[in-house]
């Protein structure tokens, strides 16, 4: 269980997150041995947060080119809850945290969790529960490989095993599109609505929203929270940008090894929309076709910004789904 810690962090890193919850941050070292080029030796840091101080542990995973930040809406609810304690996470190459060399991968990504998680002291048995979304679910699909004895349960959201067509891993056209432009674009003003189009369903972000007591569009609401994260998040360097890309693009996870996650973790859910500009929806199809132990969920009306979009109805999933498998692991002791 994590305890309050003090650790070094630079002052001109900030947090959107309550301070209230919080009960770690800092600075995870992380070193790795490259195989070729004159400098053997690599090192970065990566940005962190623990928030709560339950029994039940959460790793969130975020994907491509977003920071921690982008999980608010799960740190607001699980943080309050005295049953959780959940670590979020800056990757390689965005947001508080180091920028090495590129290319990435998502084993390479896998690595820094567990050398994260290690850091922090979360190293027993089904002792955590992993969320990953996106790229953070390719991700997260390397980790259960290299440390599948620590996980309760696994969530792979709006996610791909890759591979199983020529540039199965590009979006749609307007993904491409979107990704481009955005990456380019240092305007909020003009960044922003391109991002927004891309995550969520146009005709949701033009509804109300529930229970604003402003009276607020949803396109208003994540307009804020989205400016709100650029405020505070230090501008991405294109080499972060392009060597997260690369990572998602060449992420491949065959078959046999998702028939092995899927039989070697006690609870695997995967969960997708059916309106998703990022990531094809078939993919997540196909992670079922070889998980055959896992749950499928889909939500309809529902875009690639999953968690921000159905925040209630996510969140409830995931209570269920680290109940679950709680009992699993309980019930084969």
């Amino acid at each position: 269980m994590s305890t309050s810690t003090k650790e070094t962090v630079p002052d001109d890193l900030q947090t959107l997150f309550d301070p209230k919850t919080c009960t770690r941050k800092g600075l995870c070292p992380v070193t790795e041995i490259r195989r070729q080029g004159e400098d053997p030796l690599e090192s970065h840091s990566l940005y962190f947060e623990v928030h709560g101080n339950g029994p039940e542990r959460i790793v969130f995973i975020m994907g491509l080119n977003s920071t921690s930040f982008a999980w608010a809406p799960q740190v607001e609810h699980f943080g309050r809850l005295p049953r959780y304690s959940l670590l979020v996470f800056d990757n390689r190459g965005v947001g508080n945290s180091g920028v090495p060399k590129g290319p990435y991968s998502t084993s390479q990504m896998a690595q820094d969790a567990v050398v994260l998680l290690d850091y922090i002291g979360w190293k027993e048995e089904r002792s955590i529960h992993v969320v990953g979304i996106s790229l953070g679910g390719m991700i997260s699909q390397e980790l259960a490989t290299k440390i599948p004895e620590r996980i309760i349960s696994l969530t792979l959201t709006v996610t791909t095993p890759g591979g199983w067509r020529p540039f199965a891993n590009l979006p749609s056209w307007k993904g491409v599109s979107g990704l481009t432009r955005a990456t380019f674009i240092a305007d909020p003003a003009r960044k922003i609505p391109i991002v927004l189009e891309m995550l969520y369903p146009v005709s949701w972000l033009d509804q109300m929203a529930e229970d604003d007591p402003l009276g607020r569009t949803n396109r208003e609401i994540q307009t804020e929270a989205y400016a709100d994260r650029m405020l505070v998040t230090r501008p991405q360097s294109f080499i972060g940008a392009f060597s997260q890309m690369l990572a998602a693009i060449t992420h491949q996870v065959l078959p046999d090894r998702l028939q092995s996650i899927s039989k070697s973790i006690p609870k695997v859910v995967i969960v997708t929309g059916d309106e998703d500009n990022l990531v094809d929806t078939r993919h997540s199809d196909k992670l079922k076709q070889c998980m055959p132990e896992a749950e499928f969920v889909r939500f309809e009306g529902t875009g690639h910004g999953i968690h921000a979009q159905r925040r209630k109805k996510f969140n409830e999933l995931l209570e269920r789904v680290f109940k679950e498998g709680r009992e699993k692991v309980q019930s084969a002791q």
